[in-house]
């Protein structure tokens, strides 16, 4: 009897392996027991494509400069806390690629522009959060829902403010306004924005209340559409579109 050798099972290639490459940061410090004024300081750090800015910040101060100092919270672009400045652009550290930027040019990182630096790329956010509460961005109604009933809302008059409601408040949009640069009793942006979520909210009862709000010389009318809100908003919201709809609701007296 002849005996036939099986064939050597054919499983799939080993795949390559993943390659790391040196990326360079050069990052906007400040250490206000020590600094004068800010300064720039470079670091190389080994990456993968898939990596994030934040993930070459934490390697930073993991392994190389324990005194760098920024915000992070979720790292998943939910809590709004890394919002930065990327190569002159306002995004979120924690949803930027190292392959979304050109790795052949040092990637340069700073702090939002417009709020007080406090140190490195931590700002005080008080003056953004004190222009949010003063357009009173919560549901207000004296009028009673029925017993044991929620306030019922139609799709369509729940779709009238669905893209404000996406806001994190990261303040990427509001610290891109040059309005805000300039002018710091200016709104901003994100306060707009959250007061447009519930000017156009048919549960809400104090719209007229939010409008005169806005309807000021440091309010909607600053506002010089220049996009740069919509462009950084790393939520997709459409800023500059519900700034425009609060100037006409403004104009008509009414939601």
């Amino acid at each position: 009897m002849t005996l036939v050798a099986d064939a050597p099972a054919s499983g799939p290639a080993p795949e390559a392996p993943i390659e790391a490459f040196t990326v360079t940061l050069i990052i906007r410090r400040f250490d206000p027991d020590v600094d004068d004024e800010p300064r720039w300081q470079d670091f190389d750090v080994q990456m993968f494509a898939t990596d994030r800015i934040l993930d070459a910040l934490h390697k930073i101060k993991w392994e190389q400069d324990g005194s760098l100092t920024f915000r992070r919270s979720c790292a998943h672009g939910i809590c709004g806390s890394d919002a930065m400045r990327i190569n002159g652009r306002n995004r979120l550290a924690c949803k930027t690629l190292i392959k979304d930027l050109d790795i052949t040019k040092p990637i340069y990182v700073e702090a939002i522009k417009g709020l007080p630096l406090e140190k490195d790329l931590i700002v005080d956010m008080e003056p953004f959060f004190a222009s949010y509460r003063e357009v009173q961005p919560f549901l207000q109604s004296a009028t009673e829902p029925p017993k044991d009933k929620e306030r019922i809302q139609s799709v369509a008059d729940r779709a009238r403010f669905d893209d404000t409601t996406k806001c994190i408040l990261c303040a990427a949009c509001t610290s891109s306004c040059p309005v805000f640069w300039t002018d710091g009793q200016y709104f901003g942006p994100a306060a707009i924005v959250n007061a447009h979520r519930f000017i156009f909210d048919s549960r809400d009862e104090a719209a007229s209340t939010r409008l005169d709000i806005l309807n000021d010389k440091e309010g909607v009318w600053r506002c010089r559409t220049t996009f740069n809100c919509t462009d950084a908003c790393p939520r997709g919201i459409q800023v500059t579109q519900a700034i425009a709809e609060v100037k006409q609701a403004i104009m008509r007296g009414k939601p």
